[in-house]
């Protein structure tokens, strides 16, 4: 069984061989955010993939070249963000996404008196398209390019709720097929994940009230016109770059689309 201090050592071993010391001039940047960005590159890089641990605090301060208050700063802003999860005495990973992560982070729909479950999911259609303007935009794509568009039926305590259009830019999911969308065990962010490399990190969302178009009414058993509300929504990976433009219809007559917004420091203490 190795030794405590073999194992220090093994630790900043590792950490002397995925970072380089910080510039402490850095552009006139702070070295917590310097810290912080080494971190994401060494992630986005691969470095560090999905589930695993990163050396310990103090072998990742001594390889960058900073305190180990510096380094818990940039760490702390990554576990806010969602990007790291810190596990009392066990260290610190490199988030993966799961049905939890999925309920807490990225879906927002509730039943009024707070009943929050991951929704059934059933998948309507699959379709190689060409982008819309509203979609390209969205996607940083050209009008007319190829594109994946998915529409998605989710059902909450057995009631049609929302209807998800998605639209994926081709080159980043290519293999993606029918049959493997279909078959996914998880999260349709947990298949991103594990089955093309892409992390979603984060969203940019805008709401709208809006009127039930005859594909909606269909699929949700609302009347063509019902009053719904739309969500747009672009998900952005490492970088903010976007990797998925998705327009969520929500009948609202039982379900409400609940934000709970809170302070970045006390996320990161709920980790």
């Amino acid at each position: 069984m190795p030794s405590a201090r073999n194992t220090r050592h093994e630790a900043r071993r590792a950490a002397a061989e995925a970072f380089a010391p910080l510039d402490p001039q850095g552009g006139g940047q702070p070295l917590y955010r310097q810290a912080k960005r080494a971190l994401l590159q060494a992630i986005e890089g691969g470095t560090y993939a999905p589930g695993s641990a990163l050396p310990n605090e103090a072998a990742l301060a001594a390889a960058l070249g900073v305190a180990v208050g510096t380094l818990r700063h940039a760490v702390g802003e990554l576990a806010a963000e969602n990007i790291l999860v810190r596990r009392q005495g066990r260290g610190t990973y490199v988030a993966t996404h799961s049905a939890d992560r999925f309920l807490f982070q990225f879906f927002h729909v509730e039943r009024r008196d707070g009943l929050r479950e991951v929704p059934a999911v059933e998948l309507l259609s699959f379709e190689r398209v060409r982008c819309d303007a509203e979609a390209a935009e969205a996607l940083r794509l050209r009008e007319g390019e190829a594109v994946i568009e998915i529409h998605n039926r989710l059902r909450l305590q057995g009631r049609p709720v929302v209807l998800d259009r998605i639209v994926l830019p081709s080159a980043p999911f290519r293999g993606l097929t029918e049959k493997r969308l279909r078959e996914r065990p998880g999260t349709i962010y947990q298949f991103y994940q594990s089955e093309f490399g892409i992390t979603v990190v984060r969203a940019l969302e805008r709401a709208r009230a809006a009127a039930a178009d005859r594909a909606a009414a269909r699929a949700l058993g609302l009347a063509p016109g019902a009053p719904v509300l739309q969500v747009r929504r672009t998900a952005l990976t490492f970088g903010d770059r976007p990797v998925e433009y998705r327009v969520s219809t929500l009948d609202t007559a039982v379900h409400d689309y609940v934000h709970l917004l809170s302070r970045p420091d006390r996320v990161a203490r709920a980790q």
